[in-house]
């Protein structure tokens, strides 16, 4: 890089060269680098460098038409790291596929082994509020019936709630998702509607069809908080501290 001494002062790039000023004050003039597209396509010295992006374009592929899948429970769970935090997930999936050569490994079958459903299971869609660190209650999941159950809840005591919520949604949601081709079903369970008060009661969530499908099931949980105004209730900040997690993967 070199500084630009002269009176001409330009911005913008001219004959391969870019001229730009910082914040000091001075101009600056810096050539063109880098490697071109057809030498990273066709150069030996560069297969590794096109096996990884093959493989960063199919977990990118499955990352988003998972999210797609899960549009309904992420609509109001905000977090701006979710998709990149799944993306490095899925890469861990991805490197559980023994079968494939390297730059044809395939997320959906590393989700076929024990290892690769290990690692997705107990993603937190909102790491600015994780549902571990917002329930404080035991519950059991019987994969079988597919009830999720918490014995004598009470909302004031075992949940941390943000300041302004007085009231939650507390359910879950059965998935059937399709890594190889995208299909997928997705099915919520009856939701809980409490305030937030220091009475306990008995909780099942369960379903009234399972999801079908031909890929592998999903379990999450979800609990979303609302504030009461004029006997009205409103999302609380519009779901920043609503917290959402994959529980279980079969």
């Amino acid at each position: 890089m070199a500084k630009l001494k002269s009176l001409l002062k330009i911005e913008g790039t001219l004959d391969g060269m870019t001229f730009y000023k910082k914040a000091d004050g001075q101009y600056y003039v810096r050539t063109k680098g880098g490697v071109s597209k057809d030498k990273i396509l066709n150069d030996p010295a560069f297969e590794r460098t096109r096996e990884n992006n093959q493989e960063f374009t199919e977990v990118s592929k499955s990352g988003k038409l998972l999210r797609r899948a899960l549009i309904e429970l992420l609509a109001n769970v905000k977090d701006s790291t979710k998709t990149n935090r799944l993306s490095s997930k899925l890469f861990k999936v991805k490197n559980f596929d023994t079968n494939s050569v390297r730059g044809q490994r395939k997320v959906s079958l590393g989700m076929q082994t024990p290892e690769g459903k290990e690692s997705l299971t107990g993603f937190e869609f909102n790491k600015n509020a994780p549902l571990d660190a917002v329930l404080r209650s035991n519950y059991s999941l019987d994969t079988t019936t597919k009830e999720i159950k918490f014995t004598a809840f009470t909302p004031s005591v075992m949940l941390a709630a943000p300041q302004g919520a007085t009231h939650i949604k507390l359910y879950a949601a059965h998935v059937n998702y399709n890594f190889s081709t995208g299909e997928s079903d997705l099915v919520i369970s009856n939701v809980i509607s409490s305030v937030i008060n220091n009475i306990a009661t008995e909780v099942t969530l369960s379903f009234a069809t399972p999801a079908n499908g031909q890929g592998v099931e999903m379990f999450l949980l979800k609990i979303e908080f609302l504030q009461e105004l004029n006997a009205t209730l409103y999302p609380l900040k519009n779901g920043t501290f609503n917290a959402l997690k994959l529980i279980k993967i079969m």
